[in-house]
């Protein structure tokens, strides 16, 4: 419908053009004879040179005895055509039209046409058409129909406390009777709060689909818009839109687009962005009612919205909808798994247990590349191995095997990671070793992954000391082997994250004694308009750092003392990760032991057997090392991250 109203708008716009053309063209054809004065035309016509004449109103065009053809512009003479014909001249004439719409088309025929156009990309501009020219002042909100695929509170995992709270708002919207026989009043608005991916957009959905209603959907950026007044606009659009199919549900995305705490910014209450809040504000509660309207909302970042917009009567049900644990994560791998085949050995719950701080989104993600190595291998179903290798990347990034390193690059890279791995092990407050390898992955040249055994909800400080020890024994692991002057980058991530582990600590958590229960994160990160407002001195600047340092300090000199009285286990693990490339946590455990990995149930050679080394393992494992051209290696990155 669109396609053919443009190509009907260009047509209409050449035949206008030709037309003018034309009209242009046939006036200019006209005056293509030359033209006399009114003097000499009479004395020719006394002299009897005019041979015939042609009168088209006041334009006389005529011809002499020789041929030549002139016209002469009448100044008012009401005898001439007397004139001529006594003087037995051939007069022609011509009825006259009325001139006057075509001399307006010609005079103005140009300016519609520029008008024309101008309106014609200004509705192109504002969104293909919608209420016309100026249609950049109405609602952009899309109504949600069944088409694009109906989403339900069955496909809905893992947050089953914020399903209860907005499956009461659907049973509101089915059956208000229930509840207003009591005096309830129907919610006006819900907020969904929690971290990216964890299905805030998905249970909104989820809404839409159960209740029934017109579900009306936009973005908070949809609002702003570089043209000031246009956001509140639209906004009272979409609150008339929404009335007139009331009951409905206005669920708007990303509200801290436009929701932002007013005087935060540099407009000042002229702000197009505040405008577009405080017409927000006046809709939700105001003195319209906006009954059988309810506005469901979902942002990350609630400590950033305006208190207004969170008090009861605009958001009367601040729904968190955080990330799920081993029960939410176990249903949330069973509905997306509901589409793909699974092996007969294929365990959820061992899934589930893997993958702890795994958002929804995150859990989504696992499944499709667990379906997509099965594919590329050629499986007809899914099993445990596919979900391991998808696992596997999700968590420490893609192989690089490709990647050339020496066998010096590679060795160094081996023990850096067997001094993770074993300061992990001793430790045991540090989470269980799940993974250690050589192999590149993501930046990192090699990675040493550590998992909790359930759900982690606190963080102690004896357990921050240890998690600082794990993650600087990668640097003590080199500079045992080979000394202080010959250490590498690789640490540099390793100490990234054991600072940010230890300011949060000393500045968040309070677990220095020498600095005190204080939260001093605003003023140390610079921010000048936290809720606290302060600055911090130089002195307690400099007491921070130096008790940053000691927390760090103290964490490399118990992961030095820990490989230097485990030495013979270091150097094990070390040349394991360097046959094996990797190995699980039972398997590093074995090495350092001096077992081999595994028990090849299918070695029965006795030169196998009567090895010294790690070797009775499968074939399959073992790379040899190549000796490629040097490159630079990369920066490392362990297992020990930075808690929020």
């Amino acid at each position: 419908m669109g396609n053919a109203r443009n190509l009907a708008f260009w047509l209409v716009l050449l035949m206008l053009v030709v037309a003018l053309f034309n009209v242009i063209g046939g006036s200019q054809s006209s005056l293509a004879t030359n033209e006399t004065n009114y003097s000499e035309f009479m004395s020719s016509v006394d002299s009897g040179t005019v041979t015939s004449a042609y009168i088209n109103g006041e334009k006389v065009n005529y011809t002499l005895s020789d041929g030549s053809d002139f016209y002469v512009i009448n100044p008012g003479d009401d005898d001439l055509a007397r004139t001529l014909v006594d003087k037995g001249v051939n007069v022609k004439g011509k009825a006259q039209k009325q001139s006057g719409l075509t001399s307006l088309l010609i005079t103005f025929l140009p300016f519609i046409l520029i008008i024309g156009v101008w309106i014609f990309f200004m509705n192109r501009m504002q969104g293909g058409g919608k209420g016309g020219a100026m249609g950049f002042g109405k609602s952009k909100a899309k109504l949600l129909t069944e088409k694009a695929g109906r989403v339900t509170f069955d496909d809905v995992a893992g947050i089953d406390e914020a399903k209860e709270e907005l499956e009461e708002i659907v049973e509101f919207l089915r059956n208000p009777q229930k509840y207003s026989r009591l005096g309830g009043k129907i919610p006006k608005g819900a907020l969904l709060v929690g971290p990216p991916g964890t299905g805030k957009t998905l249970l909104a959905r989820a809404i839409a689909g159960e209740a029934g209603v017109p579900f009306f959907t936009i973005s908070g950026s949809d609002f702003v818009e570089m043209f000031v007044g246009v956001g509140a606009s639209r906004v009272r659009d979409m609150f008339e839109q929404a009335k007139k199919n009331a009951p409905c549900i206005v669920f708007i995305d990303e509200i801290d687009a436009v929701g932002r705490a007013r005087g935060a910014g540099h407009g000042g209450g002229n702000d197009e962005r505040e405008q577009t809040l405080n017409q927000l504000l006046v809709e939700m509660d105001g003195f319209e009612a906006n009954e059988g309207v309810i506005i469901v909302a979902a942002t990350n970042r609630r400590d950033v919205l305006d208190p207004a917009l969170l008090r009861p009567g605009r958001f009367d049900r601040q729904v968190t909808v955080p990330n799920p644990d081993i029960k939410g994560r176990e249903k949330i791998l069973g509905v997306h798994a509901r589409k793909i085949p699974l092996g007969p050995a294929v365990d959820l719950r061992i899934i589930a247990r893997g993958t702890p701080g795994f958002s929804g989104a995150d859990l989504a993600n696992l499944v499709n590349e667990a379906a997509l190595m099965a594919a590329r291998i050629g499986r007809n179903v899914v099993t445990m191995v596919d979900f391991e290798s998808a696992k596997d990347k999700v968590m420490m990034g893609a192989e690089r095997r490709s990647m050339v390193m020496t066998p010096e690059q590679k060795e160094m890279t081996a023990y850096h990671e067997a001094g993770h791995a074993i300061v992990g092990i001793i430790l045991p407050k540090c989470d269980p070793v799940y993974k250690a390898t050589i192999i590149p992955r993501g930046s990192a040249l090699g990675m040493v992954m550590s998992l909790p055994e359930m759900d982690r909800l606190n963080m102690f400080k004896d357990e921050c000391h240890q998690r600082l020890a794990m993650t600087m024994a990668g640097k003590a692991a080199e500079i045992i082997k080979y000394g202080a002057d010959q250490v590498s980058n690789g640490p540099a991530g390793d100490i990234q994250q054991a600072s940010g582990l230890a300011r949060a600590m000393i500045l968040r958590w309070g677990m220095s004694d020498k600095v005190g229960n204080i939260d001093y994160t605003e003023a140390h990160e610079g921010y000048s308009g936290g809720a606290g407002g302060f600055s911090m001195s130089a002195a307690t600047k400099e007491m921070v750092e130096e008790e940053v340092k000691n927390f760090i300090q103290a964490g490399y000199e118990r992961a030095y003392q820990i490989l230097e009285e485990n030495s013979e286990e270091f150097e094990r693990l070390a040349q394991g990760l360097l046959e094996y490339e990797t190995l699980t946590g039972d398997e590093i455990k074995r090495v350092m032991k001096g077992e081999s990995p595994h028990v090849d149930e299918n070695a029965d050679d006795e030169t196998d057997k009567d090895k010294p080394s790690l070797m009775a393992v499968p074939k399959t494992r073992k790379r040899k090392l190549d000796a490629p051209k040097s490159e630079t290696p990369d920066t490392d990155a362990s297992d020990a991250g930075t808690p929020e």
